[in-house]
């Protein structure tokens, strides 16, 4: 009775240990939540920058589109043939930085970042110097494959006024990738966000005032990707990352070889996924009324696109969760990040799927007035519903690979997927079975689909917990060779 009479009225809370259904929905919930917080602290900031960036290129298409179907289908074969194919290599060898740079800063590493960036803009500028004479003998190159002489010679002179938006690039990548690493993302979202409100307003007086044409619409994206790269570049170094830029270093030179190797399997395999959809452009040019095939296409591989920045926001922030996990040793919470992209970027799919083939044609109205072209767009609609559905998923599967560092096993992937079974089928259907561009295009979709399986089923098969051990050895030998 006495310790009854001595105990507390008002006994502290304590901690209900939850069991059962309730309880461990609750426990699911909350660790949900907690991981999409992170997801999107990285997410939403990359969706914006990408869609910024895009809508660069979309702006300068829209202004070109309304100056005639050729100028059209000469910025189209320009962008996809040479500035396409380079970009995709330069994105795919800047991504070897996710993988080092989010390792890196999940283990604490931080002040190799800095190294790392180095080591990514003297690879990227090299390889970006040795692509660039494909830009000026463009008009050959397309003459050489085929295309016709009027549009080889004007996408010939559009391209070498894109050379110096392809250094802003070997530039801007590894920039990117080092802010995000770091969950500095609202960093290069309001650049970005920056560069298109003075893209618009600059090619609109270069384009309808000054009268340059396509020319203007070109330097005017020229300047605004320098402008974004020179917004990162000095925050960076004027003190916006104090723990992982520590100033430029002679340590940028060491392991080169290897950070070659990594950059240049991460090169091929992002490469083949960015060059696929626009060897679609280029096939197409080779159908009867090439000028209207290729100017529909394009319009439907622009809104692709431009839908394609919110998978790639999540492939950077699946690369960068799942890299950070790993580097700090811990395989669950990298499978638990994957679980919940995935999840999170097939919902968003399955809004636009729904929305593309609701306004089916009406959105191909911001680039051309043309009827004939709108029609082919239309035709084109479920097509391109279908590739958005599909590419939901695609992108996220890639930013496990980069994360995990899968680039070499995954460019073998993309090789048998991508041009061993997409681009023949698709040749297929498209000529033998005269199902034109529409048939090019199922076949090359059926190339993505057996490519999205066989990245699934490496994703569920992985040990994580073994990644995690292998991240953590990586970090360990950096730092005895210190």
């Amino acid at each position: 009775m006495e310790e009854e009479a001595r105990a507390p009225l008002l006994l502290p809370p304590q901690p209900r240990c939850e069991t059962g259904k309730a309880g461990r929905a609750r426990r699911a919930a909350a660790e949900w939540w907690v991981e999409s917080r992170k997801l999107w602290q990285i997410v939403g900031p990359a969706i914006l920058q990408r869609i910024a960036l895009y809508g660069i290129n979309v702006v300068s298409q829209a202004f070109i589109g309304h100056l005639g179907d050729l100028e059209l289908a000469a910025f189209s074969i320009a962008a996809t043939v040479v500035a396409g194919f380079n970009f995709g290599f330069l994105l795919g060898m800047a991504s070897a930085l996710e993988t080092l740079c989010g390792q890196a800063f999940g283990a604490k590493k931080h002040h190799m970042l800095g190294v790392y960036l180095q080591r990514s803009w003297i690879v990227l500028l090299l390889f970006a110097a040795a692509l660039t004479p494909t830009y000026i003998f463009m008009e050959d190159l397309l003459l050489l494959i085929g295309q016709s002489p009027e549009l080889s010679r004007l996408a010939g002179q559009m391209s070498v006024w894109l050379i110096p938006q392809h250094f802003a690039m070997a530039m801007l990548l590894p920039l990117t990738r080092f802010l995000q690493s770091q969950l500095k993302n609202w960093v290069t979202a309001y650049t970005a966000g920056a560069a298109l409100a003075a893209h618009v307003a600059v090619t609109y007086v270069l384009v309808h005032h000054l009268g340059f044409g396509i020319v203007g619409a070109v330097a005017a994206a020229d300047m605004s990707w320098w402008l974004v790269v020179l917004g990162q570049f000095v925050y960076v170094v004027g003190g916006g990352c104090p723990l992982s830029w520590k100033g430029f270093s002679m340590e940028a030179f060491a392991d080169f070889w290897e950070f070659i190797k990594l950059s240049s399997a991460s090169g091929v395999m992002l490469c083949l996924e960015n060059w696929y959809y626009r060897v679609l452009v280029l096939l197409t040019g080779y159908l009867k009324n090439a000028e209207i095939a290729v100017d529909a296409l394009s319009i439907c591989q622009t809104i692709n696109g431009w839908e394609m920045m919110i998978p790639f926001g999540f492939l950077a922030a699946t690369g960068v969760r799942v890299a950070n996990e790993l580097g700090a040793g811990s395989g669950k919470g990298a499978r638990f990040a994957i679980v919940v992209s995935i999840t999170t970027s097939v919902v968003i799919g399955v809004v636009f799927w729904c929305l593309i083939l609701y306004f089916n044609d009406q959105i191909a109205l911001l680039f051309t007035s043309s009827r004939v072209v709108l029609a082919e767009v239309h035709n084109l609609s479920v097509l391109l519903a279908f590739t958005i559905l599909l590419n939901s998923v695609q992108p996220v599967l890639s930013g496990v690979a980069v994360g995990s560092g899968w680039q070499a096993l995954v460019a073998y992937v993309n090789i048998g997927t991508y041009y061993l079974i997409g681009v023949p089928l698709g040749m297929v259907l498209g000529w033998p079975l005269h199902f034109g561009v529409g048939g090019i295009w199922s076949g090359m979709i059926g190339g993505t689909a057996v490519q999205t399986l066989i990245l699934a089923y490496l994703t569920v098969k992985c040990d994580w917990d073994e990644e995690a051990k292998v991240a953590s050895m990586r970090m360990q030998k950096w730092a005895e060779s210190k």
